[in-house]
């Protein structure tokens, strides 16, 4: 189950003028489920993208960037299939994903490199492409009569719920609408961003502003979670502006822009903390803050060397306050000179050491009453710096193993 995350009510998850969503059951490799998604754009909305960094990032990671060289403002369809990554496929995987393109420009009415494709689901297999043809087809029929619900619940995977959040953001006299959906719960590991992930507004927002927007909010949110350490072949965070209100925003200091970047910045946090309450085999939900570095480089490599050790991930789950691994964690992060003795650590409100051991007043009962809890809090002061950064991580258990080892089958 995952920890402390409900499904989306269907009505809480906000219509986005401009913005329109279809659905199919394709089978692409499971039946009876969604399994591929369409969203039409409307014409004068831009779109901006962030990518895996995985050398090995699969085809239609490649045809989106080529699509989006163009221009965002060209973009006019986003397709998704779930059950195959169409990574790991040479020449027909890049074939496949631009026939599927031209697939959804035919129904559309578009030129195919308006459609960006995005596949998720088991890597070195290829996209049954007459499967795919028939889902785009329906997922056409479709249009407008799917919701944002539905289009969170055909992207998912080993995701156990569907992940989906909206808000109202005041502009003037005037009010924008932000909705986003994401998937993952495995192979993830912020690079950017390791998940599938669509946020939408119906704002109008220059282009060259939407993408820096994106980049910022992408290193403020999906760039600060790890379920297991991986980055995934296919990673992709989608920002659309359709323009549909009327409210244009062509600069951070235009009226309304600091109240919808932080509200897309909020959907973006809530959407990548849900990857990690819904991590692979997860029972706990752990934010570990490092302040006091010498660099924001230098926070992060501590909170990630803590994140991503089996160790230390392995004793959460255990609800065992074997906190030196917390501190080996920190002394291998690769500061090369870290001083020990100035270093401190706290679970939640508990002050587990400093001065280079444990701190006098630590008792080890102490430690495992927020070790069982559902939501901890790891905080680590470096006394070199003031950089600091968050990173949300969750345990490491049986059930992850099993469902990994089980994955194809």
């Amino acid at each position: 189950m995952p920890v402390n995350l409900e499904i989306p009510a269907r009505d809480a998850l906000l219509a986005v003028p401009g913005v329109e969503i279809g659905t199919a059951c394709a089978a692409i490799r499971k039946t009876g489920r969604r399994d591929v998604l369409l969203i039409r754009i409307a014409e004068g909305a831009t779109v901006a993208g962030v990518f895996t960094r995985n050398r090995f990032r699969a085809a239609p990671v490649r045809v989106c960037q080529e699509h989006l060289r163009n221009g965002g403002s060209a973009i006019r369809a986003l397709l998704v299939n779930v059950g195959c990554a169409n990574a790991g496929t040479a020449a027909q995987g890049l074939a496949d994903a631009r026939r599927s393109c031209e697939l959804v420009a035919r129904s559309l009415g578009c030129e195919p490199a308006q459609v960006l494709p995005f596949s998720t689901g088991v890597i070195l297999e290829h996209l049954p492409m007459d499967r795919m043809a028939q889902g785009i087809a329906s997922a056409a029929g479709d249009l407008g009569r799917s919701d944002w619900l539905d289009a969170a619940e055909a992207i998912m995977t080993t995701d156990t719920i569907p992940k989906a959040v909206s808000l109202r953001v005041p502009a003037g006299d005037r009010q924008l609408t932000v909705t986003g959906i994401a998937k993952g719960a495995g192979m993830i590991r912020p690079n950017m961003a390791t998940m599938l992930g669509y946020i939408a507004t119906d704002a109008s927002v220059a282009e060259p502003l939407l993408s820096r927007w994106l980049r910022e909010i992408a290193d403020a949110s999906f760039n600060r979670v790890t379920v297991d350490g991986d980055t995934s072949t296919n990673d992709s965070l989608i920002l659309v502006a359709s323009g549909a209100s009327g409210v244009t925003i062509r600069d951070d200091a235009d009226p309304g822009a600091a109240a919808l970047k932080e509200a897309l910045l909020a959907v973006a946090r809530q959407l990548a903390q849900s990857l990690v309450r819904d991590g692979e085999g997860a029972t706990k939900f752990i934010t570990i803050e490092v302040e006091q570095a010498g660099s924001p480089d230098e926070a992060a490599a501590v909170a990630y060397s803590i994140a991503h050790s089996p160790l230390v991930k392995t004793a959460f789950f255990a609800s065992d306050p074997n906190l030196g691994r917390i501190l080996a964690a920190i002394g291998y992060s690769g500061i090369a000179d870290l001083d020990v003795d100035r270093v401190d650590v706290w679970l939640d409100d508990v002050h587990v050491a400093s001065a280079g051991g444990r701190h006098p007043d630590y008792r080890e009962q102490d430690g495992q009453r927020v070790m069982k809890q559902a939501e901890i809090r790891v905080r680590v002061a470096l006394a070199r710096g003031e950089h600091a950064t968050t990173v949300w991580t969750c345990d490491l258990s049986h059930d992850y193993v099993s469902i990994n080892a089980d994955y194809r089958s």
